[in-house]
């Protein structure tokens, strides 16, 4: 969502931004609304339950298959390899709080960066633009391209996106705590997401354990085993993945007492909006306010090393949502589940040897998981 609002800047300045960035998100906000709407009514019907049943340890192999691939392609010194080990360690086995994670990745980045560059950055090889580029295709953007008046670092248009930024985040937060107070739920919402959006490093996978452990073991919005279906309905929706942050908060006003809750659809939605506005918000003002910066930056070791450090280190934060997800979904009930495990491992056969995408597999489970409910109606399984 930032890359998109950041092209949508660089070639249309603000307003470019705005739409592009907007855009990219609202097709999912409508969609995974409606879904969560549905699955908040009827998900424990036989059918839908069934599904999920099966969609659970699918959506756990795409977890695993998210932290492998990003392991292959930045673990490349054996000190990126033990932030990773330890990131793991630290969140699943210690429980250590997600930023203190990132922040000491950062510091170690930075050391190295300062110490050891080889250790966080060797040395590789980088195509030219015009080796990498298609024959006969010409950017709208490229690098030799000139940069554009409105891409230029200015302090004055620097403090005025600044202000809006701020308004557009106190000013609600400010309503949202004169209605339902400080510790309110939207309230709460509110600042809990905002914390989200200034800690993501990653993208979706990488913060998830962050949200799991706020939303799930510290509010209580609803379970890990809610979570993980959330996570199957994002992967179906169009859009970012992040924006199953949506279906957490339409959970979280579900259970709540707003507006005559727990079970008002109107309490939900309210949540959903505070949720997808307070956690996309920072993004925009990343962007508008930092992009005149990023050109500048790029190739300063003092600033690769640190991110390149945060970059290894989620491998092991992925790594340790799926231990997270995997309680619930493998040992549901006090004991190992065999048509989970065997759902697991086919669905990993699938995306390692037969290349399948997120999408076929998805589509695959909810077909099994249909036709287990109507095999087990009709031969009168429990």
């Amino acid at each position: 969502m930032q890359l998109a609002t950041y092209l949508g800047w660089l070639l249309h300045g603000i307003p470019g931004g705005l739409i592009a960035g907007g855009l990219f998100v609202l097709p999912s906000v409508l969609v995974l609304t409606a879904l969560s709407t549905a699955y908040a009514l009827w998900g424990q019907l036989p059918l839908l339950a069934a599904v999920f049943a099966v969609l659970k340890p699918a959506v756990l192999a795409v977890v695993l298959m998210a932290a492998w691939r990003l392991g292959r392609r930045v673990l490349r010194t054996p000190l990126q390899v033990l932030l990773a080990v330890m990131a793991f360690v630290a969140l699943a086995l210690l429980r250590l709080p997600y930023p203190v994670v990132v922040a000491a990745a950062a510091l170690v980045g930075w050391a190295a960066g300062r110490w050891r560059p080889r250790w966080i950055a060797p040395a590789s090889a980088h195509p030219s633009a015009a080796a990498a580029a298609t024959e006969g295709s010409e950017p709208l953007h490229g690098d030799a391209t000139p940069t554009p008046e409105h891409a230029r670092f200015s302090r004055r248009r620097l403090a005025l996106t600044l202000l809006v930024w701020a308004l557009a985040l106190f000013i609600p937060l400010a309503a949202l705590a004169a209605w339902g107070g400080w510790d309110g739920p939207l309230a709460l919402m509110a600042r809990f997401f905002t914390r989200v959006a200034l800690l993501s490093f990653g993208g979706a996978y990488a913060v998830l354990p962050y949200v799991a452990q706020g939303a799930v073991e510290q509010f209580g919005w609803l379970t890990a085993g809610q979570m993980l279906d959330g996570l199957a309905l994002g992967e179906t929706t169009p859009g970012p993945l992040i924006m199953v942050v949506a279906f957490v908060g339409f959970m979280g006003g579900w259970q709540s007492p707003l507006l005559g809750g727990p079970g008002s659809w109107w309490a939900a939605v309210a949540a959903t909006l505070v949720t997808v506005w307070f956690t996309f918000l920072p993004s925009f003002g990343f962007i508008l306010a930092g992009a005149p910066l990023v050109e500048r930056s790029r190739g300063d070791l003092r600033i690769g090393a640190p991110l390149a450090a945060i970059t290894a280190a989620l491998v092991g934060v992925i790594a340790s949502l799926a231990v997270f997800f995997a309680g619930p979904v493998l040992w549901a009930g006090g004991g190992l589940q065999p048509l989970p495990l065997a759902v697991l491992l086919l669905a990993l056969v699938a995306l390692l040897r037969w290349r399948w995408g997120v999408l076929p597999l998805i589509g695959a489970a909810v077909l099994l998981g249909a036709a287990l409910a109507v095999l087990r109606q009709l031969a009168g399984w429990p």
